[in-house]
């Protein structure tokens, strides 16, 4: 319950409830778990009295729009800040706006349409931003300050909020407390999620508050453990193609064994994104949907 004085058990919580992060930091879990959203998007309300800001309101959902508005209490909510915009992370801004009059502002409108199956939820085609955070550019409230830290890859639109008060850092899908982040091609850039990541390590946050997961407390030693991974797996695929040519699905069943068949299309698709990185870096060729060393 919010204002525990034990530490809370991220991964099992109920959905619905505010349960205190810190003093300026609330989490309500959405009801939307999957094998993509862990136990669902969690939904933060920034600031202790006067006015506050929802970061990442979810899917368009009334139970969570309501448990929204309860965890905001009677204080303002003076903006609804989104740091990308697929379908579990915005739709629930423009209802919540049309509750409070609360402006929607951070991340740029992104919607591509693609016949592509996804392995992550679809760009939401309804959120219209008031106002788009320039990279280094501030919200503030009563006691609060949230700056925006652009971090294209996961999509090209995602950026971060710094909360300058405590240090934490609120990660959307860049950096997560469960998973590595799924960057689907087009949008999705490897080169631009790596650049985001060294991007992120060079700063001095305290913790991580993604949307899927629990807080990360050594976030500077899983940033680099996550951009060591990606390494990994980028030299992984040039081993295996200095081997022979290969159509990505060959990759899949050395790569990932014992993968989940649910997840073999994010598999194929962060595959897909490492080779157009090294594509661009001419270490690859293709000929069709065969890849080579170069």
């Amino acid at each position: 319950m919010a204002g525990s004085a034990e530490k809370p058990d991220f991964d099992n919580l109920p959905t619905g409830l505010a349960e205190q992060c810190e003093p300026l930091v609330r989490r309500v879990l959405a009801p939307n778990p999957s094998p993509y959203t862990y136990t669902g998007t969690q939904t933060y309300v920034v600031g202790a009295e006067g006015d506050v800001a929802v970061i990442d309101p979810g899917p368009d959902d009334p139970a969570h729009i309501e448990a929204i508005l309860k965890a905001v209490g009677d204080a303002k909510l003076t903006a609804i800040m989104c740091t990308h915009t697929h379908r579990d992370h915005s739709p629930a801004a423009a209802p919540l706006a049309a509750r409070t009059g609360a402006p929607v502002i951070g991340c740029a409108p992104l919607v591509l349409k693609s016949d592509r199956p996804r392995a992550d939820e679809a760009f939401d085609t309804t959120y219209a931003p008031d106002r788009v955070l320039e990279d280094g550019e501030a919200m503030t409230g009563t006691g609060w300050t949230l700056r925006a830290v652009h971090t294209p890859g996961h999509t090209s639109n995602h950026q971060c909020f710094a909360l300058e008060e405590s240090g934490a850092l609120f990660t959307g899908d860049h950096v997560m407390g469960w998973s590595t982040s799924v960057v689907i091609p087009p949008d999705g850039d490897m080169g631009h999620y790596l650049a985001s990541l060294d991007k992120l390590q060079a700063r001095e946050d305290t913790v991580y508050y993604s949307a899927h997961g629990a807080p990360i407390t050594k976030p500077k030693q899983l940033v680099r453990g996550m951009i060591g991974h990606r390494r990994q797996r980028e030299n992984q695929i040039l081993r295996l193609l200095g081997e022979e040519a290969r159509a990505i699905p060959a990759f899949i069943p050395v790569m990932y064994k014992g993968l989940d068949e649910r997840l073999i299309p994010a598999a194929e698709m962060s595959v897909e994104a490492h080779l157009l990185d090294c594509e661009k870096r001419g270490l690859v060729t293709r000929d069709g949907d065969i890849w080579k060393a170069a």
